[in-house]
């Protein structure tokens, strides 16, 4: 059995246009059959004509042939390009641009292919059974949104990394916030041990400090267990895509958004840097006013 390069769907579609096309060209045939027959029925009474006579009869068959072939050119090629607008409506939905070769329209080998093609599928011992006549119309298959799909989540999961990343930057920065806290809080009790008399007044910047940078930590905290609520956000996020392609734009629009804002928020830690160095230089001061 010939076949066309096509998968089963689309080559039962195609069936589906050839079997009407048929339906079609069987209709114009019949058309120019009636017009031939109403001339013998309607003009060929005598059994002599002159050629005036003849020459009249055919030029008024010849205008009502060329008349109906005509019209059914025309149809016929009003009909394909309303195929074609299905066709380009439909790849427009997924974003497709197709294209077509008018140059193959005329290639010989593949309109025989196409003939031969026909010849198997209408011929009596090979015709198929008839189709339902309710045909629904063009739909985008379910296959068409996969790749679109992939891509999204493949954008959630980098998304995802870059949270990861971000997420490790922040534990770093907070690290060194504690680092530095411990190496103010050694310099705070090395100054206690060389000045007894001063140890009140130490005591005081060290509950000072600790209460800040506590105060810090509490600030550092909260912005990475709501960063890791987003993170979790966003995983959910990723498996309502799966059933709701049309909304997922939309949502990852905001969850992007909302990462942003809590990301903004740490500038605590600038601020708590400029605390930091403020101690240092109240350190240096006492060491100096010690000294004196």
């Amino acid at each position: 059995q010939a076949e066309l390069g096509l998968n089963e769907h689309h080559q039962n579609e195609t069936i589906n246009y050839m079997r009407f096309a048929r339906f079609k060209r069987g209709l114009c045939l019949k058309t120019v059959d009636s017009c031939f027959q109403d001339l013998k029925d309607s003009r060929l009474v005598e059994e002599t004509f002159t050629v005036d006579e003849v020459i009249d009869m055919l030029d008024g068959l010849q205008s009502v042939v060329h008349s109906e072939v005509e019209s059914e050119l025309i149809n016929t090629t009003y009909t394909n390009v309303l195929l074609l607008r299905q066709l380009f409506s439909q790849a427009e939905k997924w974003y497709l641009k197709l294209q077509t070769d008018v140059s193959d329209l005329e290639n010989r080998e593949l309109l025989e292919q196409v003939a031969e093609f026909e010849k198997s599928e209408f011929t009596s011992s090979n015709k198929k059974p008839t189709a339902d006549p309710v045909k629904p119309k063009l739909a985008p298959l379910n296959e068409g949104g996969t790749e679109l799909l992939n891509k999204t989540v493949a954008r959630l999961q980098e998304e995802n990394e870059k949270l990861k990343t971000r997420l490790k930057t922040i534990e770093t920065q907070a690290t060194a916030a504690l680092d530095e806290k411990s190496k103010l809080e050694k310099s705070l009790r090395d100054l206690q041990m060389i000045q007894g008399d001063q140890k009140t007044d130490a005591n005081q910047d060290i509950t000072e400090l600790e209460n800040k940078v506590a105060a810090l930590k509490s600030q550092f905290e909260k912005t990475l267990n709501d960063t890791t609520a987003n993170q979790k956000f966003l995983e959910e996020d990723l498996v309502t895509t799966k059933h709701d392609l049309l909304k997922v734009q939309d949502q990852l629009s905001a969850a992007e958004k909302e990462l942003e804002k809590k990301f903004q928020q740490t500038a605590a830690y600038r601020n708590m840097k400029e605390i930091l160095t403020k101690k240092n230089e109240q350190i240096k001061d006492l060491r100096r006013r010690l000294s004196k």
